[in-house]
């Protein structure tokens, strides 16, 4: 699948990246490895469930708006086989209730932090000057909202009173207690269930769905479009060894320096493909999660791992919002 090229904040993309004085310009998130290039693992999880998504998105009369539960309890995180290194190992995570928006925000729901100046506008032109896509086809109201860098969604989310989600709750919500390897279950992403196999650069046919079209493909929850249509920002910085971490039965990375020194160590032990294809980082890199429109079915799986720069904005990532339960 093409590779995305993702646009700095503030810059203009370069094929070397000499304009965003950084590594990974020619990166990004089209293929099915955890990092952002094009690796081909397709991890299995630990999970024994074979149920589709159940949730009845009802969220209750005390529920925030346009939010649905996830319950306190524990589950697996990760696999112990199959995807990429930073997948590894399974284990048990604990945590407290949340609520998770059921969709991704939207255009329309953008726009209201733009008119209200709270939010920055999305770069809406980055479909045609990165891919000859039609700007358009990113442009409904119901269509989640790309373009965006992580802090322009960490502070969407600040405004209306909520945060971006932490890796272990997107997971969480995706896998329910089953350990499930997709957020319908464990059969295979079919369109039906899932946006996901549209390659860039094809002049109107890469392009996410509107929100919660694939009814059939939510999450345990109720949650829509957990699993493709685009990538989601997460809170947590990204740490390839997170799962080894002290923090880890609570779903915490290791601090920014921790995990500096952990890229360092990877990459004097010859480990490149241990985050993805993409080079290791060398800064603090933020999560994304939950595949997109422009990846493959293996690559949607609930365990995948994926990490960006913060300022990048890219045409195939977006958010949605969490809140403490």
């Amino acid at each position: 699948m093409p590779v995305p090229v993702p646009v700095p904040d503030g810059a203009a993309a370069t094929r070397d990246g000499a304009e965003d004085a950084g590594a990974g310009i020619e990166g990004g998130l089209g293929g099915s490895g955890s990092g952002t290039g094009t690796g081909t693992g397709t991890g299995s999880g630990t999970g024994t469930g074979t149920g589709t998504g159940t949730g009845t998105g009802d969220g209750g009369a005390d529920a925030p708006e346009g939010m649905l539960l996830v319950p306190a309890g524990s589950f697996v995180m990760g696999a112990d086989r199959g995807g990429e290194d930073d997948e590894h190992p399974a284990h048990t995570v604990t945590l407290a209730a949340f609520w998770l928006d059921r969709t991704e925000v939207t255009n329309a729901a953008y726009s209201v932090c733009v008119a209200a100046r709270a939010c920055p506008p999305s770069s809406t032109h980055l479909p045609s000057r990165t891919y000859r896509e039609k700007d358009d086809q990113f442009a409904r109201p119901n269509q989640p909202v790309t373009g965006v860098t992580w802090q322009n969604a960490h502070d969407y989310c600040a405004w209306r009173g909520a945060r971006l989600p932490r890796e272990a709750e997107f997971e969480r919500a995706e896998r329910d207690d089953d350990g499930r390897r997709f957020p319908w279950g464990n059969d295979p992403p079919t369109p039906e269930l899932a946006v996901f196999g549209r390659a860039l650069g094809t002049g109107g046919h890469g392009a996410p769905d509107d929100v919660g079209t694939h009814p059939k493909g939510r999450g345990p929850y109720g949650h829509d479009d957990l699993g493709g249509n685009v990538w989601e920002w997460q809170e947590d910085e990204y740490d390839p060894v997170a799962y080894t971490r002290p923090g880890a039965p609570q779903g915490r990375p290791g601090t920014c320096a921790e995990i500096r020194a952990t890229q360092d160590k990877l990459r004097a032990e010859g480990k490149q493909g241990f985050t993805g294809s993409n080079p290791i980082p060398t800064n603090c890199d933020r999560v994304l999660r939950g595949g997109a429109f422009n990846y493959d079915g293996p690559g949607l799986r609930s365990t995948n791992r994926v990490h960006h720069p913060a300022q990048y904005r890219l045409v195939m990532a977006g958010f949605r919002c969490a809140k403490d339960g």
